[in-house]
């Protein structure tokens, strides 16, 4: 399979969710898939939100050949709208480590946070969540999806990692 994987920054980042996604990938490759990792730029959230108009991510992902194109859940603001017009070419599957309207702040905040993750979650057709209760908070703004689990290793990783 020819799949796409859409990130932000690079994908040896240190952080748990990264760890998640370098894993998939590197079990993917050992099965003899193709991964393609589409790395886009950090920036700040109303940035991120600007890359749905971008002509060329448009581009890019239209003419994409992918059989499947997954998304790491925490690139929503740039994808919300795109995957819209992306419906259909290749099925969207979205790997949910966690949900920032779920973190910490002002509420009026994690409103707009969440109606922008809802709007995300609408638009692909399932997810891989990382824990039962992320599978259950994901239920809760797009109901009705396939829906899989996948736990990370724990802490079997090499110290080095």
């Amino acid at each position: 399979m020819r799949i796409g994987l859409v990130i932000y920054g690079r994908l040896d980042t240190r952080s748990g969710g990264y760890l998640y996604d370098r894993q998939l990938v590197a079990h993917l490759r050992a099965q003899g898939d193709t991964v393609d990792v589409i790395s886009l730029p950090w920036q700040n959230y109303g940035r991120h939100l600007l890359h749905n108009l971008a002509p060329t991510m448009h581009r890019r992902l239209h003419a994409a050949r992918y059989d499947l194109l997954l998304q790491d859940e925490l690139n929503h603001p740039s994808l919300f709208w795109l995957n819209r017009r992306l419906h259909g070419r290749f099925p969207l599957i979205s790997i949910v480590h966690h949900l920032r309207s779920r973190e910490a702040r002002p509420a009026w905040q994690n409103a707009l946070y969440r109606a922008v993750e809802r709007a995300y979650l609408r638009t692909v057709d399932g997810f891989i969540c990382n824990s039962h209760t992320t599978r259950r908070t994901v239920a809760a703004l797009a109901p009705g999806r396939p829906t899989c689990v996948a736990l990370p290793a724990g802490d079997r990783f090499q110290p080095d990692l």
